[in-house]
Order: structure tokens, then C-alpha cells, then sequence
């Protein structure tokens, strides 16, 4: 007989709900389904990526504007999260790779006007290097550099077309209600942010 865990992550931000649904998950340690309560889109999807990565089936009912239940299924155990917690939520950085962690659309203090044209010559001469990053992760005001308009998205198309992960923090995306326009790269969260840090020999941030 399944058994069934059910998560209130509701009013917490990413990662938590990730976190706490992965948790469940390993404490069914066998067939069974944990059912996940959010109150966002991107938990939502962070939650049914992870299901994915484990080899698990996701389901999504919304309650209403602000509830959802994710309802993740699995036939067997879930391995320990805290083993490899990476893994749910896509490639993570090998050893020795750079990741380059972009906080803003401005880079440097003094002068914002130029501060917008040293992160376009930024961006760009990061395309003439020969080695590229492995990751570009983009949170707080970093998130408008990957959205529809932004003066700097051919480069990161490029970038990305030769293999470079560019990565968005979903949390940030929803504060500036910019996330229907992500134009390039996928939605992560602080979790998988902190992750590649830590697992990156090299973190440049401009």
C-alpha cells in the first residue's frame, strides 16, 4: 500500500519547497507520493523539474490564483538529497569550470549610465574569451539582462548557443513581473545558484 506525505510549503521561498518536497520524498522510501501545497509558479516548476530529474511522475492542481498542489509519485526510493541534491535541478558545474555570477545590470558604482555600458562591453568581451563559462547565473537586478529588450541578449544568445548554461533566478523574475519575458536561458533558484557556486573552482562576478 502507497503512502502519501502531504507538504505545506506555502508563504516559503526557493528553495524551500524543493527542499522540503525532496525530504518527503526520501522519508516514503518506497512507493508512495508527496503532495506539495505553493503559493507560486516558479515553486510549481522548480518542484516538477525536480520530479523529472528523479525518474518521478508530477501532477499540478491549482486551487486557486495563490495555491497550487504538486503532487510528485514515485514507485521506489529517492535517493538521499543531501548525496546529491544537484542533480535534481539540471547539469551542475564540473571541478575546475568558471561560473560567472551577474547581480545586476550595472556594473560598478558611480555613475549608472556608464555602469550599463561596462556591463554590455562586460558581456561582450566574455564571448571573446577562449574559455568560456560553464554557468552565468543572473538574480536581483542581473535578471533584466536576460529578458526581451535587454541591450545585451544577442551576446547571451550566442553564448548560449556555444553551451553556456544561462540561468535566471525565478524569485527575482517575479519581483520585477518580468518573468513572461525570459528570452534566453531557463528559471532557477537559490538553491541551484548556491550549487554551482560552491561546486565552481573559479566564481567571477562582475
Amino acid at each position: 500500500m502507497s503512502t502519501k506525505i502531504e507538504v505545506n510549503a506555502m508563504g516559503d521561498a526557493c528553495p524551500l519547497p524543493v527542499v522540503k518536497t525532496l525530504k518527503a520524498l526520501k522519508q516514503l522510501d518506497g512507493e508512495g507520493a508527496v503532495v506539495t501545497s505553493v503559493d507560486n509558479e516558479t515553486a510549481v516548476k522548480n518542484i516538477s523539474k525536480m520530479a523529472q530529474e528523479k525518474g518521478c511522475m508530477a501532477s499540478v492542481e491549482k486551487i486557486s490564483d495563490s495555491e497550487w498542489h504538486v503532487t510528485v509519485a514515485t514507485a521506489g526510493a529517492v535517493a538521499d538529497p543531501e548525496q546529491d541534491g544537484a542533480d535534481f535541478c539540471g547539469a551542475s558545474a564540473g571541478k575546475g569550470e568558471l561560473v560567472i555570477s551577474v547581480y545586476t545590470d550595472c556594473m560598478g558604482r558611480g555613475d549608472d549610465e556608464l555602469g550599463h555600458k561596462l556591463m554590455k562591453a562586460f558581456i561582450f568581451a566574455v564571448t571573446q574569451q577562449e574559455e568560456l563559462p560553464a554557468t552565468m547565473l543572473f538574480y536581483n537586478g542581473g535578471a533584466k539582462l536576460t529578458v526581451e529588450g535587454s541591450p545585451v541578449l544577442d551576446d547571451l544568445k550566442a553564448l548560449a548557443e556555444q553551451g553556456v548554461e544561462i540561468l535566471t533566478c525565478g524569485t527575482c523574475l517575479d519581483h520585477f513581473g518580468i518573468k513572461d519575458q525570459l528570452a534566453v536561458g531557463e528559471v532557477t533558484n537559490m538553491y541551484v545558484i548556491v550549487e554551482k557556486m560552491e561546486q565552481a573552482v573559479r566564481v567571477v562576478r562582475p
